[in-house]
């Protein structure tokens, strides 16, 4: 049982969802931060204690935490609104303890308040590959009812295809799997194709989920002139080189994505409940997390997983798929 600071929550964890940044902190493709670190950052719970100066919320509230759990508030990234870019920025599950527990802390300043009408488990994925997907899709500057490409379709880009639909793109989906291709259409994309397969029309913007570098020039040869690629993952294997004139010329940009500002995250919760972006989920018991992993890392389901803490008592919202 973790003791909260001063500024800090104790949390029942009710659901964490299982990101691929989990897959990489427990992996090792991440430098390591926290010695056996708890992963996970998609964490919904009840409040069950507060430190002294931590009494914005109140005890049995839900509450959510993310991957973002401090910046210093002092650095000219921060002054300026780029606290994402914060140089002494800590996150959840790679420098403090995580939700892949019964319990887990989160700093007061950094917890969000969650819509009511969600469930738990359909909101954990919410509070990263949702939030990251919002940031990956405003860094593409889509132009209204413009030409999306994604490439991968996991936890983040098959909510980040449901923001941009309701406001009015057309979406093509490049992955692997039938699973993920089917999901695509049914969520209502123009089209969905392999990974490696050129779209049927060539895009505004797109967006590389899939950690693959090869990637980036097959999707940079998808852009029409001006368009905008933005590489939404926190590990990429490495780019091959790029051909200036077939995948850079005509005012192509190549972005890439860095964590995410709290105010990314109070606004796609926000619209998340205005559009009804909900997660396509595949619960795991709270111990069963390791074959979570392994199967997001096998492709074995589309969506996203989520670790569910079935001894937690039952409250409003806590439970449901």
């Amino acid at each position: 049982m973790p003791t909260p600071a001063r500024d800090e929550l104790l949390v029942e964890v009710l659901a964490c969802g299982v990101c691929r940044t989990d897959l990489h902190v427990s992996e090792g493709d991440l430098p390591v931060h926290r010695e056996h670190v708890v992963p996970g950052h998609e964490v919904v719970g009840r409040v069950v204690a507060h430190g002294e100066d931590a009494t914005t919320f109140r005890v049995g509230e839900r509450v959510g935490a993310a991957w973002l759990r401090h910046t210093c508030g002092e650095c000219a990234f921060c002054r300026r609104g780029d606290e994402n870019l914060c140089p002494r920025s800590r996150y959840t599950g790679w420098d403090a303890d995580g939700g892949y527990a019964q319990y887990t802390t989160v700093p007061a300043a950094y917890a969000y308040r969650l819509p009511t009408e969600i469930d738990s488990v359909a909101l954990a994925p919410l509070l990263c590959a949702g939030i990251i997907g919002y940031r990956a899709l405003r860094r593409a500057s889509l132009p209204e009812g413009g030409r999306l490409g994604l490439y991968g379709f996991g936890g983040s880009a098959h909510l980040c295809a449901q923001v941009a639909l309701a406001q009015g793109a057309r979406v093509h989906v490049l992955t692997r799997g039938e699973a993920a291709q089917r999901l695509a259409l049914q969520l209502g994309a123009t089209s969905a194709r392999e990974a490696y397969d050129t779209p049927p029309e060539l895009l505004d913007s797109a967006i590389l989920f899939a950690p693959v570098g090869d990637l980036v020039p097959v999707a940079l040869r998808a852009l029409d002139r001006g368009g905008v690629l933005a590489i939404a993952g926190i590990h990429l294997t490495d780019i091959p080189a790029l051909n200036y004139e077939r995948e850079l010329f005509y005012e192509k940009q190549l972005r890439s994505v860095t964590s995410n500002t709290r105010q990314d995250g109070q606004e796609f919760l926000e619209l998340a409940a205005r559009h009804g972006v909900r997660a396509t989920t595949h619960a795991y018991p709270l111990g069963a997390a390791q074959q979570a992993l392994q199967d997001l890392k096998a492709g074995r389901f589309d969506g996203a997983a989520v670790l569910v803490n079935e001894d937690a008592a039952p409250g409003p919202g806590a439970t449901g798929a």
